[in-house]
């Protein structure tokens, strides 16, 4: 038993030497908002994309029905309006108007395929990463009109949205890919 203790102890030594290891800088080099901002938006996007994935283009139509859950998105329209915020406040950030359609919040109509609901996506997130990436210590704080209606926004505050909005959509789609008997890929 001490022994196995012991090499517990040792194992446990060696990984958190490892992950010091990996994650020490030299003092001087403190990576800037707009990177840390654009990581978090990466890895919201892994997880995003990959849900998207998963679904069959079949199911990209599904949406429960019964109860409280009547009139919610379907599975599609969930991901085509996490994309039309991408648009929206990446255009924001860069005081440009979208480079593609965002049907107000919604995204296209005229985009149903799940091909197609995957590269508008896919296209939102690079825009969204552009934008993300012009900010600095000087406009970051800046004071905008806000994208959704009356009122301003800084930079930072639409770039942090961009980061978490479409974590709330993930939620509701991996309650769709486990009602269609469907691992969400984060799961697996």
């Amino acid at each position: 038993m001490k022994q196995l203790l012991s090499v517990g102890v040792c194992c446990l030594l060696l990984f958190t030497i490892a992950a010091a290891a990996q994650v020490a800088k030299p003092k001087d080099e403190h990576p800037s908002m707009a990177k840390v901002l654009d990581g978090a938006a990466g890895s919201m996007e892994r997880e995003f994309v990959s849900a998207a994935e998963a679904m069959p283009e079949d199911k990209y139509g599904f949406a429960p029905a019964s109860g409280a859950f009547k009139g919610v998105r379907t599975f599609g329209q969930q991901v085509k309006h996490v994309a039309a915020v991408n648009y929206i406040l990446g255009a924001a950030i860069l005081q440009e108007k979208p480079p593609a359609e965002v049907g107000g919040e919604s995204g296209p109509d005229s985009i149903t395929a799940k091909a197609d609901i995957l590269k508008y996506l896919k296209a939102s997130f690079e825009y969204a990463h552009k934008a993300i990436g012009t900010l600095d210590e000087k406009t970051y704080l800046d004071p905008l009109k806000s994208p959704f209606g009356e009122g301003s926004m800084t930079r930072l505050a639409m770039a942090v949205i961009i980061t978490s909005h479409g974590f709330d959509h993930y939620g509701q789609m991996v309650v769709y890919l486990r009602s269609n008997g469907i691992v969400p890929p984060a799961s697996r």
